[in-house]
């Protein structure tokens, strides 16, 4: 089992869960975030003042998903969140050790 952690644009969220429902992959964690890379934020004009924002928001995904379907997932996540600009995000992939569903005490690939 692995843990995706994919860090993408919020208006991709969407397009993202519907590509993730499509590979039979069901579930996942959503937290808003805030970050920067290369890009380094922008600058914003509000009532005729510059404002520098260096932390542009972000959606941070989390999902488990079986060792046979992290390539596909992951192909997945990247298309459906890749916009071709700067700061359409990044995808780490993380081992499980162990998942345990609560409400049946399921285990392993059948917990996810």
């Amino acid at each position: 089992m692995k843990l995706i952690v994919a860090i993408i644009k919020p208006f991709k969220l969407d397009d993202v869960r519907e590509a993730l429902h499509d590979i039979d992959v069901h579930g996942m964690t959503v937290t808003e975030a805030k970050g920067f890379g290369r890009q380094k934020g922008h600058t914003e004009i509000y009532r005729g003042a510059e404002y520098a924002i260096e932390f542009l928001p972000k959606v941070r995904l989390e999902i488990g998903v079986p060792d046979d379907k992290v390539e596909v997932a992951i192909e997945a996540i990247g298309n459906a969140a890749r916009t071709g600009k700067i700061g359409d995000g990044k995808i780490f992939v993380m081992p499980i050790e162990q998942a345990v569903r609560i409400r049946t005490e399921e285990s392993g690939d059948v917990a996810l």
